[in-house]
Protein backbone atom coordinates (compact mmCIF):
# COMPACT_ATOMS: atom_id res chain seq x y z
CA UNK A 1 0.00 0.00 0.00
CA UNK A 2 1.51 3.32 -1.03
CA UNK A 3 2.20 5.65 1.80
CA UNK A 4 0.79 8.47 0.17
CA UNK A 5 -2.68 6.83 1.37
CA UNK A 6 -1.60 7.47 4.94
CA UNK A 7 -2.06 10.31 7.00
CA UNK A 8 0.99 12.44 7.93
CA UNK A 9 1.04 13.09 11.86
CA UNK A 10 2.54 15.75 13.04
CA UNK A 11 4.85 16.38 16.34
CA UNK A 12 3.86 18.77 18.82
CA UNK A 13 6.19 19.99 21.48
CA UNK A 14 6.19 21.67 24.44
CA UNK A 15 9.34 22.59 27.14
CA UNK A 16 8.31 19.46 28.78
CA UNK A 17 6.77 16.80 26.52
CA UNK A 18 6.24 15.82 22.85
CA UNK A 19 3.59 14.44 21.64
CA UNK A 20 2.38 12.48 17.96
CA UNK A 21 -1.25 13.92 16.36
CA UNK A 22 -3.21 13.40 13.68
CA UNK A 23 -5.73 16.48 14.65
CA UNK A 24 -4.92 19.79 16.81
CA UNK A 25 -8.53 18.41 18.49
CA UNK A 26 -6.59 14.56 19.98
CA UNK A 27 -3.06 13.76 21.03
CA UNK A 28 -2.20 10.05 20.26
CA UNK A 29 0.49 9.50 22.55
CA UNK A 30 2.79 11.93 24.44
CA UNK A 31 6.33 11.60 26.15
CA UNK A 32 8.02 13.46 29.11
CA UNK A 33 10.89 14.24 27.87
CA UNK A 34 12.65 13.68 30.56
CA UNK A 35 11.02 10.24 31.21
CA UNK A 36 10.93 8.72 27.90
CA UNK A 37 9.73 5.29 28.96
CA UNK A 38 7.15 6.84 31.31
CA UNK A 39 3.56 6.35 30.78
CA UNK A 40 2.21 9.60 30.29
CA UNK A 41 -1.00 9.21 28.82
CA UNK A 42 -3.73 7.37 31.86
CA UNK A 43 -5.47 5.13 29.23
CA UNK A 44 -1.96 3.71 28.47
CA UNK A 45 -1.86 3.15 32.23
CA UNK A 46 -4.96 1.51 32.18
CA UNK A 47 -4.00 -0.89 28.82
CA UNK A 48 -0.70 -2.01 31.39
CA UNK A 49 -3.45 -3.28 33.49
CA UNK A 50 -2.71 -7.28 32.22
CA UNK A 51 0.31 -7.18 34.46
CA UNK A 52 -2.08 -7.75 37.06
CA UNK A 53 -3.02 -11.20 35.51
CA UNK A 54 -0.33 -12.26 33.49
CA UNK A 55 2.60 -10.26 35.03
CA UNK A 56 5.30 -11.79 32.48
CA UNK A 57 4.11 -12.65 28.81
CA UNK A 58 6.72 -14.43 26.50
CA UNK A 59 4.88 -12.96 23.78
CA UNK A 60 3.15 -10.10 23.33
CA UNK A 61 2.49 -8.45 20.12
CA UNK A 62 1.00 -4.42 19.52
CA UNK A 63 -1.36 -3.26 17.03
CA UNK A 64 -0.58 0.64 16.56
CA UNK A 65 2.81 1.88 17.57
CA UNK A 66 1.82 5.95 17.65
CA UNK A 67 4.38 7.36 19.49
CA UNK A 68 5.94 4.13 20.96
CA UNK A 69 4.93 4.66 24.78
CA UNK A 70 3.29 1.23 25.13
CA UNK A 71 6.48 -0.25 23.37
CA UNK A 72 9.06 1.53 25.10
CA UNK A 73 7.53 0.79 28.54
CA UNK A 74 7.16 -3.07 27.46
CA UNK A 75 10.55 -2.77 25.97
CA UNK A 76 11.84 -1.86 29.19
CA UNK A 77 10.06 -3.72 32.46
CA UNK A 78 9.60 -7.06 30.35
CA UNK A 79 12.75 -8.11 28.91
CA UNK A 80 11.97 -11.73 28.99
CA UNK A 81 9.12 -10.85 26.50
CA UNK A 82 9.40 -11.22 22.85
CA UNK A 83 7.29 -8.16 21.70
CA UNK A 84 6.31 -7.28 18.15
CA UNK A 85 4.79 -4.17 17.21
CA UNK A 86 2.25 -3.62 13.77
CA UNK A 87 1.58 -0.33 12.56
CA UNK A 88 0.35 0.34 8.86
CA UNK A 89 1.51 4.04 9.01
CA UNK A 90 4.85 4.45 7.94
CA UNK A 91 4.69 8.02 8.76
CA UNK A 92 3.88 6.95 11.67
CA UNK A 93 7.24 4.37 11.63
CA UNK A 94 9.58 7.14 10.54
CA UNK A 95 8.90 9.17 13.70
CA UNK A 96 10.29 6.50 15.64
CA UNK A 97 13.64 7.57 16.15
CA UNK A 98 12.28 10.58 17.47
CA UNK A 99 10.00 8.99 20.48
CA UNK A 100 12.72 7.13 21.55
CA UNK A 101 11.52 3.31 20.21
CA UNK A 102 14.63 1.33 20.58
CA UNK A 103 15.77 -0.28 17.57
CA UNK A 104 14.57 -3.70 16.22
CA UNK A 105 16.79 -6.41 17.79
CA UNK A 106 16.16 -10.27 18.72
CA UNK A 107 13.17 -9.53 21.21
CA UNK A 108 11.69 -6.16 19.77
CA UNK A 109 11.09 -5.57 16.38
CA UNK A 110 8.08 -2.95 14.72
CA UNK A 111 7.10 -3.92 11.61
CA UNK A 112 5.22 -1.85 8.83
CA UNK A 113 2.28 -4.48 8.27
CA UNK A 114 -1.77 -4.68 8.85
CA UNK A 115 -2.89 -5.39 12.16
CA UNK A 116 -5.54 -7.24 10.79
CA UNK A 117 -3.46 -9.52 8.66
CA UNK A 118 -0.98 -10.19 11.03
CA UNK A 119 -3.43 -11.57 13.32
CA UNK A 120 -5.57 -13.59 10.74
CA UNK A 121 -2.14 -15.85 10.28
CA UNK A 122 -0.18 -14.92 13.61
CA UNK A 123 3.63 -16.78 13.79
CA UNK A 124 2.62 -18.15 17.35
CA UNK A 125 0.14 -18.18 20.12
CA UNK A 126 0.65 -14.78 22.12
CA UNK A 127 0.25 -14.09 25.62
CA UNK A 128 -0.87 -10.70 25.40
CA UNK A 129 -2.35 -8.68 22.24
CA UNK A 130 -2.13 -5.11 22.75
CA UNK A 131 -4.80 -3.22 20.00
CA UNK A 132 -4.40 0.36 19.96
CA UNK A 133 -4.83 1.25 16.18
CA UNK A 134 -6.44 4.97 16.09
CA UNK A 135 -6.09 6.81 12.48
CA UNK A 136 -7.82 10.46 12.07
CA UNK A 137 -11.02 9.15 12.04
CA UNK A 138 -10.74 7.17 15.19
CA UNK A 139 -10.98 2.83 15.09
CA UNK A 140 -10.44 1.63 11.88
CA UNK A 141 -12.85 -0.44 10.67
CA UNK A 142 -10.77 -3.46 9.84
CA UNK A 143 -9.40 -3.58 13.71
CA UNK A 144 -13.43 -3.38 15.27
CA UNK A 145 -15.07 -6.31 12.76
CA UNK A 146 -16.40 -9.31 14.09
CA UNK A 147 -13.50 -10.70 12.00
CA UNK A 148 -11.25 -9.18 13.62
CA UNK A 149 -12.22 -9.66 16.87
CA UNK A 150 -12.83 -13.68 16.10
CA UNK A 151 -8.97 -13.73 14.89
CA UNK A 152 -7.58 -11.96 17.64
CA UNK A 153 -9.17 -15.05 19.90
CA UNK A 154 -7.82 -17.41 17.99
CA UNK A 155 -4.76 -15.66 17.63
CA UNK A 156 -4.51 -16.13 21.86
CA UNK A 157 -2.50 -18.90 23.60
CA UNK A 158 -4.34 -20.44 26.68
CA UNK A 159 -5.50 -18.23 29.08
CA UNK A 160 -4.05 -15.47 27.22
CA UNK A 161 -5.18 -11.40 27.02
CA UNK A 162 -6.68 -9.49 24.84
CA UNK A 163 -5.94 -5.53 25.56
CA UNK A 164 -8.19 -2.87 23.32
CA UNK A 165 -8.70 0.84 23.60
CA UNK A 166 -11.79 1.58 22.46
CA UNK A 167 -13.45 5.23 22.36
CA UNK A 168 -15.81 5.78 25.15
CA UNK A 169 -17.75 7.82 23.06
CA UNK A 170 -17.90 6.11 19.78
CA UNK A 171 -21.21 5.74 18.15
CA UNK A 172 -20.90 1.88 18.08
CA UNK A 173 -18.96 1.30 21.32
CA UNK A 174 -21.64 -0.94 22.61
CA UNK A 175 -21.68 -3.00 19.24
CA UNK A 176 -18.41 -3.25 19.50
CA UNK A 177 -18.68 -4.85 23.35
CA UNK A 178 -21.57 -7.30 21.89
CA UNK A 179 -19.08 -8.86 19.35
CA UNK A 180 -16.52 -9.27 21.66
CA UNK A 181 -18.82 -10.54 24.17
CA UNK A 182 -19.78 -13.09 21.65
CA UNK A 183 -16.37 -14.65 21.87
CA UNK A 184 -15.33 -14.48 25.16
CA UNK A 185 -18.44 -14.30 27.03
CA UNK A 186 -18.51 -12.59 29.94
CA UNK A 187 -15.61 -12.50 30.63
CA UNK A 188 -14.83 -8.64 29.61
CA UNK A 189 -12.91 -6.30 32.15
CA UNK A 190 -14.02 -3.00 31.18
CA UNK A 191 -12.48 0.60 33.09
CA UNK A 192 -12.82 4.24 31.57
CA UNK A 193 -9.69 6.24 31.88
CA UNK A 194 -10.55 9.51 34.10
CA UNK A 195 -11.64 11.85 31.55
CA UNK A 196 -14.02 9.81 30.33
CA UNK A 197 -12.70 9.55 26.08
CA UNK A 198 -11.10 5.86 26.25
CA UNK A 199 -12.30 2.43 27.88
CA UNK A 200 -9.98 -0.10 27.95
CA UNK A 201 -11.27 -3.63 27.65
CA UNK A 202 -9.46 -6.58 28.93
CA UNK A 203 -10.58 -9.93 27.57
CA UNK A 204 -9.36 -13.89 28.34
CA UNK A 205 -9.23 -16.41 25.89
CA UNK A 206 -9.54 -18.53 29.04
CA UNK A 207 -10.36 -18.90 33.19
CA UNK A 208 -7.88 -16.20 34.01
CA UNK A 209 -10.10 -13.34 34.88
CA UNK A 210 -12.61 -15.80 36.60
CA UNK A 211 -9.95 -17.33 39.33
CA UNK A 212 -10.21 -15.91 42.59
CA UNK A 213 -6.62 -13.94 42.81
CA UNK A 214 -4.47 -13.32 46.19
CA UNK A 215 -2.56 -9.92 46.08
CA UNK A 216 -3.71 -8.87 43.18
CA UNK A 217 -2.01 -5.65 43.45
CA UNK A 218 1.01 -6.63 44.41
CA UNK A 219 4.31 -4.84 42.57
CA UNK A 220 4.37 -7.12 39.23
CA UNK A 221 8.17 -8.13 39.33
CA UNK A 222 9.11 -6.65 36.17
CA UNK A 223 8.91 -2.94 37.59
CA UNK A 224 10.96 -0.60 39.21
CA UNK A 225 9.64 1.68 42.26
CA UNK A 226 9.37 4.28 39.66
CA UNK A 227 7.02 2.30 37.08
CA UNK A 228 4.74 1.27 39.54
CA UNK A 229 4.25 4.36 41.71
CA UNK A 230 3.11 5.60 38.20
CA UNK A 231 1.08 2.73 37.43
CA UNK A 232 -0.17 2.33 41.21
CA UNK A 233 -3.43 4.32 40.24
CA UNK A 234 -4.40 3.04 37.19
CA UNK A 235 -3.92 -0.63 38.68
CA UNK A 236 -6.56 0.16 41.38
CA UNK A 237 -8.85 1.03 38.70
CA UNK A 238 -8.56 -2.14 37.04
CA UNK A 239 -8.84 -3.90 40.22
CA UNK A 240 -11.70 -2.38 41.11
CA UNK A 241 -13.11 -3.65 37.70
CA UNK A 242 -11.68 -6.93 38.43
CA UNK A 243 -14.06 -7.14 41.25
CA UNK A 244 -17.01 -5.45 39.95
CA UNK A 245 -16.83 -8.33 37.13
CA UNK A 246 -16.07 -11.20 39.65
CA UNK A 247 -19.67 -9.76 41.15
CA UNK A 248 -21.39 -10.56 38.36
CA UNK A 249 -19.90 -13.96 37.12
CA UNK A 250 -20.15 -15.26 40.12
CA UNK A 251 -23.14 -17.25 40.57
Amino acid sequence: MSSDLHVRPFVQETLGTLSLQFSHSAIQSRMELLRPDALDLSYTQLMMGFLLFQPAPARLAMIGLGGGSLAKFCHRHLPAAQIQVLEINPHVIALRQRFGVPADSARFLVSEADGADFVAVPPAPLDVLMVDGFDREGTPPALCSQRFYADCHAALAADGLLVLNLHSHHADVELHLARLQALFGDALLQVNDPDGCNRIVIACRGELLSQPRAHLLRQPAGLDGEAWADLRPAMARVHAAWLRLQSQVQP
